[in-house]
């Protein structure tokens, strides 16, 4: 990656990088960095929209505030002059590649989609047959394009939207023919 955007890779027996896989592993904190990606939303408000008792809610914030995927925002006055931190999504947890991710990233997206109408899910499902080179070219190519789409930064006037695409071997052997 030349923009100035690389991949962060997390490797097992690193402090930091275990504390941050940690961090990724819950299906609850991802949703939580999807919440605050364009919008900052107070601990109250993320325990709220995900159903979730305020102080369960308080340990994940503070375990992606640790870890650098979120930023607390200055405090402000809430309901009764109560103390509010608003938190915002750093965008760190985007580049981050950590292994053995896939599995908590598919079960927050099935969360993500559970009540919306089919109808309204646009889902591709391609077979590519590449070489190593190739594979990396098409990683590489696609990892650019969303990421040129993530910089841009959100439209005001935009509806949100949520993209999910996953490249993986196909476990699918040629025909004896």
């Amino acid at each position: 990656m030349t923009d100035g955007q690389e991949r962060i890779e997390l490797h097992r027996g690193d402090p930091e990088a275990e504390a941050r896989m940690r961090a990724l592993s819950s299906p609850l904190r991802l949703r939580v960095l999807r919440l605050c990606a364009f919008e900052s939303r107070t601990n109250k408000e993320l325990a709220e929209l995900l159903g979730v008792n305020p102080g369960t809610m308080l340990h994940h914030v503070r375990t992606l505030v640790q870890t650098g995927y979120l930023a607390a925002e200055p405090e402000r006055s809430g309901a009764q002059g109560a103390r509010e931190v608003p938190y915002r999504a750093t965008g760190l947890s985007w580049r981050t590649s950590m292994p053995e991710g896939s599995p908590v990233l598919i079960e927050t997206f099935l969360q993500q989609i559970q009540g919306v109408d089919p109808d309204e899910l646009d889902s591709t499902w391609l077979g590519l047959k590449l070489t190593p080179e190739h594979k990396s070219e098409f990683q590489e190519r696609l990892y650019r394009l969303v990421n040129e789409f993530k910089e841009r930064g959100p439209d005001p006037d935009g509806d949100t939207y949520s993209f999910f695409s996953t490249l993986h071997p196909d476990h699918n052997p040629p025909s004896s023919r």
